[in-house]
């Protein structure tokens, strides 16, 4: 109960630290918040050429059941590689001022749950330009979102607190997602994962959220809730080690930073 105590006295400092994330992210950058759709734009561009045009994928509508994969990762993805350096980036303020360490990972995934909100308006473009529609299950979108939320904070923690006494972790965590992109099935199917491989994308919480978010947009179908309820108990349990690995190595942030 003292994370959401703490929270709420210093629920303006949160608010103040996730509005100047949203905001600093494109600061001075001539584009500004555009760069949230360009870059996945991009990025859609480039796999749907590699895996449609030359690999011949035959999954129908392949640039929308991508969009609807690789949107979702770039949240997490974002959420990995940014909380990893978020402590030591905000090293002189710790050093200086209390406040409840754990505001900074929060407020670093809430930020970018934001931006995902915004990038979300992609996979509805690619959904109604491409004549698939949308249906009611889209509202669905607001059952899985917090479930992501949910599974990347756990991570941010983990992450978050490591890398204060294990500067290498960022650089660890930057090959480990490139691999994890592909143990994900994001530019792939999950029925094209041969039998005996398949129960490791099982361990992979942001396999059944991607699933989820297929189900809602591209299929019109409704989610798999055991898929969702996995991917939630994997959640609370990295937000449990987290946090609490989180409260163990705070007490020396300031020596170490």
């Amino acid at each position: 109960m003292n994370i959401i105590k703490d929270l709420y006295n210093y629920r303006e400092l949160l608010k103040t630290n996730i509005t100047k994330d949203i905001g600093g992210k494109y600061k001075h950058s001539f584009l500004g918040i555009l760069w949230s759709f360009i870059n996945p734009l991009l990025q859609i561009t480039v796999y749907a050429f590699v895996f449609q045009v030359i690999l011949k994928s035959n999954i129908e509508n392949y640039a929308v059941y991508l969009c609807c994969g690789l949107i979702p990762w770039q949240y997490f993805s974002s959420v990995v590689l940014r909380g990893a350096a978020v402590m030591v980036d905000n090293g002189n303020i710790i050093k200086k001022v209390y406040f409840p360490r754990e505001i900074l990972p929060i407020s670093l995934v809430s930020s970018e749950g934001v931006n995902f909100l915004i990038s979300t308006v992609i996979i509805l473009g690619f959904v109604i330009v491409s004549g698939i529609g949308l249906s009611q299950y889209a509202l669905l979108y607001f059952l899985i979102l917090p479930i992501q939320f949910i599974v990347s904070l756990g991570v941010a923690f983990i992450a978050s607190s490591i890398t204060v006494y294990f500067r290498d972790l960022q650089h660890i965590l930057g090959i480990l997602m490139q691999l994890l992109f592909y143990a994900t099935p994001i530019v792939y199917s999950m029925d094209s994962v041969p039998g005996n491989f398949r129960w490791l994308l099982k361990l992979n919480p942001m396999s059944y959220l991607i699933d989820g978010y297929r189900s809602i947009f591209y299929n019109k179908t409704l989610p798999s809730f055991n898929g969702l309820g996995r991917a939630l108990i994997m959640g609370i349990f990295l937000c449990v080690i987290g946090y609490f690995i989180f409260k163990k190595l705070e007490k020396r942030f300031a020596e170490e930073l």
